[in-house]
């Protein structure tokens, strides 16, 4: 039964992936047909990212009381009709306040099923979580070629509502598996557990992080177009080599995760995206080092997430409340940080986009750091008490 569980818990990650990296290739399209400029479509993030926040902070506290698989069949549904109803919106406002929903939707799914997850195999969730993760990356990067092929072949709309389709089984399968019981610990032994500065600092962490994932694989298509870098198909299939390699380098991270400390493979990835985004910095003007950058950015961010969730694992006892926390600081990253580039992206130009992320990345690493020192501490002040 465990199998089927997390069989169809990775099937709803793919077809999350596909719905979180949709938008980012079809953003000059989206703005010509609701005739706004480029830059305000950098609300589309903002509004997604707060309905994500949303969805993530109640759809926690609901997995704790409601039957799991029920719950997410419902907010599936809600999903795959509001992908389907992107392309028919007429104005911006009409198309935010369905992104906004569609966020909504995608918050309390991921921390569904990454709360029922961790139910599923308590102590051992580690390699599965990374597993988890590495679905979800194979929509992200299947999405953007997949939509743009379409679009172009047919049309904006019939790319969404394929895609929509394509999904629709799962919807018709997840009530008929099993749904694991909720995790009888209390909130306030997972707090004692982890201690309130922890999990805030967590929480900061994965602000930083998920701002950097979804700005790149928001933008980097824009960026390639609007540098003379690329052309609509190349910077599409661009923007599918990043979530590749996020797809890739997860897959390669279940083996180290057993040989590595997550604080370790925390800093090896940090540094190694940083340097990354520093490369395409300095040879702006260079596709080859695009592609190079975005790969490596790929591969060095691909585990961090999972890696966080299982540093968390190991001093919280994580009830769906509790993991919410995590997703409520990943969503206002990814609110907050494209909103800023696309903002400033035409008045400042596309570097601004990379400038960005080499700033985030430098602070998600001196926040790894404070996680340490303060985790190290609180490992120190347990020994002593014992």
């Amino acid at each position: 039964m465990h199998f089927a569980r997390t069989g169809i818990y990775y099937a709803v990650l793919v077809v999350l992936g596909l719905a979180s990296s949709t938008v980012g290739p079809t953003l000059p399209a989206l703005a010509e047909k609701t005739q706004v400029q480029l830059s305000s479509m950098g609300l589309l993030f903002t509004a997604r990212s707060f309905g994500y926040l949303i969805g993530s902070f109640q759809g926690g506290r609901l997995y704790d009381i409601v039957q799991g698989h029920r719950l997410m069949t419902g907010l599936l549904a809600s999903m795959l009709v509001l992908l389907a109803a992107i392309p028919s919106m007429p104005a911006l406002w009409m198309l935010l306040v369905v992104v906004l929903f569609l966020g909504l939707t995608e918050g309390a799914i991921d921390v569904g099923a990454n709360t029922l997850l961790v139910w599923t195999h308590g102590e051992r969730v580690g390699p599965y979580m990374n597993g988890l993760h590495f679905f979800w990356g194979v929509g992200a990067f299947v999405a953007p070629v997949l939509v743009t092929q379409i679009a172009q072949r047919a049309s904006l709309e019939t790319a969404y509502w394929a895609l929509a389709l394509i999904a629709l089984p799962i919807v018709f399968v997840l009530p008929r598996v099993s749904c694991p019981e909720s995790n009888p610990t209390s909130d306030l032994r997972g707090m004692r557990t982890a201690g309130g500065w922890l999990i805030a600092i967590l929480a900061l962490l994965t602000f930083l992080y998920i701002g950097t994932e979804v700005t790149l694989g928001g933008w980097i298509y824009t960026y390639a177009v609007s540098s003379g870098l690329a052309g609509a198909s190349s910077a599409a299939y661009l923007t599918s080599a990043f979530w590749g390699a996020l797809t890739l380098g997860r897959l390669l991270a279940v083996p180290i995760a057993t040989k590595l400390r997550p604080g370790v493979i925390l800093l090896v990835d940090l540094c190694g995206a940083l340097l990354s985004a520093v490369a395409v910095l300095n040879w702006s003007h260079s596709l080859a080092i695009l592609w190079i950058g975005c790969l490596g950015m790929g591969l060095a961010l691909a585990s961090v997430f999972p890696t966080i969730m299982s540093f968390a694992e190991r001093r919280i006892v994580l009830t769906g409340r509790l993991t919410s926390w995590l997703f409520v600081g990943g969503s206002a990253g990814g609110m907050t940080v494209p909103w800023l580039v696309g903002y400033f992206f035409e008045s400042n130009g596309p570097q601004f986009t990379l400038q960005v992320i080499a700033v985030d990345l430098l602070m998600a690493i001196i926040t790894l750091i404070v996680v340490i020192i303060v985790s190290r501490r609180m490992v120190s002040h347990d020994a002593k008490s014992v």
